[in-house]
């Protein structure tokens, strides 16, 4: 067996259909990645089915899962492995991707794991300094509402314990909410309601900009976010720039890597 090591760094994504969120966000995320560890080879593999069937259907462009990405890192003689994901929390998703990584655990000398975004409390808060960095000159009697995700994983108690740390580290006029759990929107409402901030602007709390954020966010549908908080009587802004556009996020999985301990 041959003792040369051969170290690669695979980041996980959730992954998106959309070209131009993808550039500034997954795209951008690996580029720091490959810039801060260029003794490394980087390997990108994505975990939503539905995104890689879809982009197979109909752009013919074939992104591996994370199974197809431990088979090509052994066919290419990898022998260390750091796999780092872009998920946010540490739900169902990231979850699924060590099972499936775990199954080569006989096929390389090590697979470690950096941690998802929101891991510790330190995390959270780097993450906040992110978003005020990026949202400076927001006037203070105008509301910035996160969307994140939301999950019925037991982590989704990760947002609303966000939510409480924007207002304790000094930003009363941020808000957090999800999509599919709670923080949900009923209670945004009646938070921002006691707030009256004289405008809202709407955000994603999401790795990119995709789906949830065009539509369930800034869509004209009626039970978009930005119709219902238009209902309310609030005049509303929409940002759409996904979490992986800010340099200080990115720079947070850079540390979650180095956090693994293996980087040599």
């Amino acid at each position: 067996m041959s003792t040369e090591i051969t170290k690669a760094i695979l980041v996980v994504s959730f992954g998106t259909s959309y070209e131009e969120t993808r550039k500034v966000t997954i795209d951008a995320i690996e580029g720091s990645i490959a810039q801060a560890f260029p003794g490394y080879k980087i390997y990108r593999a994505w975990t939503s089915k539905m995104i890689l069937k879809k982009l197979k259907t109909r752009d013919q462009i074939h992104i591996n899962n994370v199974t197809e990405a431990m088979e090509e890192m052994h066919r290419d003689g990898i022998t260390h492995v750091i796999i780092q994901p872009t998920h946010v929390i540490n739900g169902i998703e990231n979850d699924l991707m060590k099972e499936d990584a775990l199954a080569f655990s006989g096929r390389f000398r090590s697979i470690s794991f950096g941690a998802p975004l929101l891991t510790t409390e330190e995390d959270n808060r780097k993450v906040i300094d992110a978003i005020a960095q990026a949202f400076q000159h927001l006037p203070k009697d105008e509301a910035l509402v996160l969307m994140g995700h939301g999950t019925t994983h037991h982590a989704n108690s990760i947002y609303a314990a966000l939510d409480y740390t924007m207002k304790d580290m000094g930003y009363p006029n941020f808000f957090m909410g999800t999509v599919e759990a709670y923080p949900s929107m009923e209670t945004l409402i009646k938070m921002i309601r006691s707030f009256q901030p004289k405008k809202i602007h709407l955000a994603p709390f999401m790795i990119v900009a995709g789906d949830h954020a065009r539509n369930d966010m800034a869509g004209d549908e009626a039970d978009s976010w930005y119709s219902q908080f238009r209902r309310a009587g609030f005049p509303v802004e929409t940002c759409l720039k996904g979490l992986g556009e800010y340099p200080g996020i990115r720079d947070i999985f850079i540390q979650h890597i180095k956090n693994t301990g293996t980087i040599q």
